[in-house]
């Protein structure tokens, strides 16, 4: 049985072609074992789920032809896949029905979370819902009345399997960014979680570590742990409103800025010990542990624009 040895290549970037083995066989023999290598492939979906099936046309002996190979399964939306859960229990909105503010007009508290009000209420599924152009949807905590106790929340996103990110993990928050958050993964379906990335709009006093960003990082330190300050200062709720796991940045150490050559990244993935295994998970929880503060200390006199809000998050992998 002839056996063949495929590279994979994401096809949203430039595909890597397979070199064909030299098989010392007759011209006509190598086509035959070409058509072969194409019916074969064309099995391959069916008994694994895991390829698709590439082709380009080249130049052989025999003539133009077309050269069939093993690609990577298409990067995809993952959460439209997920299985989310917040906790603590109690910590979304709406039960009881409660009054919130904006840090924009903080004493104007005409906003209203009630559970039991579809038209009022922001579930956790709120996160990943397909919103209409210019109306953002929201899951949102409680506010912060019970100040000095901390407004802490996670959030974990399951996937009951290995997952692969291939492009930076998104997340909008409406109302404000936290001041601090840290964002970890597991690889056992939640039993065991590292850290992946910490985030503080001041990384010395909330961590004890210097902040770095993920475009600095140098080929050897591509898979470290660092805490970055770039997406927690304040900048107005309606500015900013991203916090990104940044995949993309980690990858053009390899593959250089605009992310051409790819080659270069797929061998290193392969090659470089702990890198390809520090995009895959199981899982990943966000631990909100401050929320946005206005860019100012907590005021205990209006403890009702303290809270969080996410109307997105996107994670694209295989």
């Amino acid at each position: 049985m002839w056996l063949f040895h495929a590279e994979v290549a994401s096809p949203s970037w430039p595909s890597r072609h397979l070199s064909r083995p030299s098989l010392g066989l007759a011209p006509g023999d190598r086509a035959a074992m070409l058509h072969l290598l194409a019916l074969l492939l064309h099995c391959l979906p069916l008994a694994s789920g895991d390829y698709d099936i590439c082709k380009s046309w080249v130049s052989t002996d025999e003539g133009p032809t077309w050269e069939f190979y093993a690609c990577q399964p298409r990067a995809m939306r993952l959460k439209d896949y997920v299985k989310v859960k917040v906790e603590p229990s109690g910590i979304t909105c709406g039960d009881p029905p409660e009054r919130f503010c904006s840090h924009e007009n903080p004493y104007l508290c005409s906003n209203e979370c009630d559970a039991s009000n579809p038209d009022l209420a922001h579930p956790p599924r709120l996160m990943f819902d397909r919103e209409d152009e210019g109306l953002a949807t929201y899951w949102q905590s409680v506010t912060w009345s019970r100040y000095p106790s901390p407004l802490e929340a996670n959030i974990t996103l399951s996937w009951n399997k290995s997952v692969e990110l291939t492009d930076d993990v998104v997340v909008t928050f409406e109302y404000g960014r936290p001041t601090v958050m840290v964002l970890e993964k597991s690889l056992d379906n939640g039993r065991t979680w590292q850290p992946y990335q910490f985030y503080a709009e001041d990384c010395t006093e909330a961590f004890g570590m210097p902040a770095r960003r993920a475009r600095d990082l140098s080929a050897s330190g591509a898979h470290r742990v660092l805490c970055t300050e770039e997406y927690s200062r304040w900048a107005g709720s309606k500015k900013e409103k991203h916090v990104r796991f940044e995949v993309r940045d980690r990858f053009a150490i390899f593959a250089g800025p605009n992310l051409r050559n790819m080659d270069n990244l797929y061998t290193r993935l392969e090659s470089a010990k702990g890198l390809k295994g520090f995009f895959t998970l199981t899982d990943l929880r966000m631990r909100l542990l401050r929320p946005a503060l206005g860019g100012t200390y907590v005021q205990r006199e209006n403890l009702y624009k303290y809270f969080y809000a996410i109307s997105n998050i996107e994670v694209v992998g295989r």
